[in-house]
């Protein structure tokens, strides 16, 4: 049985790590060792990075609600809002009326002003 030796399946191994890694700093765009370590904790950062997005998004949403909602109306707070939506059966989440509330006013107004009347 003949030898078999590393070199091709090594090189591109290598060569994979170096191309994810690359625009790092230092040598942790250049040197294998330090290369691989660098890959595994940037996959661990984008990881987490893509739970906080959802998170940042959610809390982005509540604050462009909370801030149309007071523009309107200045007796009426986030909480109450959210609570009597729910109450009056209408099914848009946060992400659809913070678009509206930014980008159709009169429309989210008038979702307000129904949410307000039940």
């Amino acid at each position: 049985m003949p030898r078999t030796k590393t070199g091709v399946v090594r090189r591109r191994s290598h060569k994979k790590v170096l191309q994810r890694t690359k625009g790092f700093r230092m040598t942790r765009s250049r040197l294998i060792k330090v290369a691989i370590e660098a890959d595994l904790h940037a996959g661990q950062y984008a990881f987490v990075g893509r739970k906080l997005r959802k998170r940042d998004f959610r809390r982005l949403w509540i604050t462009r609600i909370s801030a149309a909602v007071r523009q309107i109306d200045a007796t009426y707070n986030y909480s109450k809002f959210m609570n009597r939506l729910k109450k009056a059966n209408i099914g848009l989440d946060r992400k659809i009326l913070a678009d509206l509330a930014l980008s159709d006013p009169a429309a989210f107004a008038a979702i307000v002003q129904r949410v307000m009347a039940n």
